[in-house]
């Protein structure tokens, strides 16, 4: 299909859906499709693909309402597992839309659209990865700090979860403000047509350097772990350890078998040819969707390993199933109760903690990792 960069401006100008089959077709999008009218896309990936970001829907949607409705705890950790939470809720939210969006649909959407139908789900997986880095930061700070006050506490963790995502805002509809390659066509990634090759490997450091910030930032928490468990060597500090390398080891290969896929993509789409990206881009659609799956494994590093989660998802559970006139578990209603009373437990072992913090306000404080949850965990 010829047409001069004048024509494109133009296309451009006008929204015309036809832009998008001009960067479809220089990249190799349609080759081997008869055209836009071919289905292609998905095709038999469109069912496993929507089941993917219907579980990651599912899952996150329970432990958000379980989380708001069933703990009474209010203390920052509360607010971190609610931010990943609900950061994994729109991923999954985000990618249903770009899979039910995708095939011939593609090309009815204006490029406002389409970027739109991108620039969402960049901006949600942006948000989680910002959300754990933050939650990391937020660990870390509060093993080596001294005690400060709820209100201080309280108020930079609003600020940071509102940073975290005004930076995933921006950095997920950059395109729509400007970056892309729209009429440039070599600067065009041939896996995101109207993306700029720039704006691909900008995302991709962006997403590295956040990978390797947790995991230092995890590293830098076991390490004081393990120097604080020898100088008190008990089998409570041993555990402990242990299970913050398993939280180190867990999220490292969840990264690196859910991203990375996806990152070795892009890179050859940046630096490789448009033959390469061609004979390869059927990989595309079940790598992204391995890539959003990450959002369904965050729960279970993130909020399952926590005792109160754990029976906070199971009241919630229980309640929506007698509240449908369905039975649950045959000790459903006892369970329920062991909760509250649970719950109680946990928040006045809180009361106590805050009170022994305070009169050690210059001493070292060690704690467990978010992944036991240990400022929401009734032991």
């Amino acid at each position: 299909m010829n047409i001069s960069t004048w024509s494109c401006h133009r296309l451009a100008a006008s929204g015309h859906s036809l832009l998008i089959v001009l960067h479809y077709n220089h990249s190799g999008r349609l080759a081997g499709r008869g055209g836009p009218e071919d289905g292609g896309g998905l095709g038999t990936l469109r069912g496993p693909s929507v089941a993917a970001g219907c579980l990651v829907v599912l899952e996150n949607a329970v432990v958000l309402a379980a989380i708001a409705t069933r703990m009474r705890s209010r203390r920052w950790v509360y607010y971190c597992l609610l931010n990943i939470t609900l950061s994994d809720l729109l991923t999954g939210l985000a990618y249903l839309v770009n899979v039910l969006l995708s095939g011939t649909r593609t090309f009815q959407l204006s490029p406002a659209h389409w970027f739109l139908r991108e620039g969402i789900l960049f901006m949600a997986l942006a948000a989680s990865t910002f959300s754990l880095l933050f939650t990391a930061g937020e660990r870390f700070a509060t093993m080596v700090r001294v005690a400060e006050s709820g209100a201080t506490k309280t108020s930079r963790v609003y600020g940071c979860i509102g940073l975290c995502w005004l930076l995933a805002a921006t950095l997920g509809l950059l395109p729509l403000l400007g970056w892309n390659c729209v009429c440039a066509f070599p600067r065009c990634s041939s896996l995101l047509p109207l993306y700029s090759k720039g704006y691909v490997l900008f995302c991709v450091v962006v997403f590295a350097l956040i990978l390797v910030a947790i995991l230092g930032l995890y590293g830098a928490i076991f390490r004081v772990v393990r120097v604080n468990g020898k100088k008190c060597p008990r089998a409570p500090a041993r555990r402990k350890a242990r299970r913050l390398l398993n939280t180190v080891l867990m999220i490292l290969v969840a990264f690196v078998v859910c991203w990375g896929p996806l990152f070795g993509l892009l890179l050859a789409d940046i630096f490789g040819s448009n033959v390469w990206a061609q004979e390869y881009l059927r990989g595309m659609d079940w790598i992204l969707a391995l890539a959003v799956l990450n959002s369904a494994i965050n729960p279970l590093i993130y909020s399952f390993r926590s005792r109160e989660v754990q029976r906070s998802v199971l009241a919630f559970l229980c309640c929506g199933c007698l509240w449908l006139g369905l039975r649950g578990p045959g000790d459903c209603l006892t369970r329920i109760t062991e909760v509250q009373s649970g719950a109680s437990t946990t928040d006045s072992s809180l009361r106590t903690r805050d009170s022994f913090r305070a009169s050690r306000s210059h001493s070292f404080r060690m704690r467990e990792p978010l992944s036991s949850v240990s400022s929401v965990r009734s032991v």
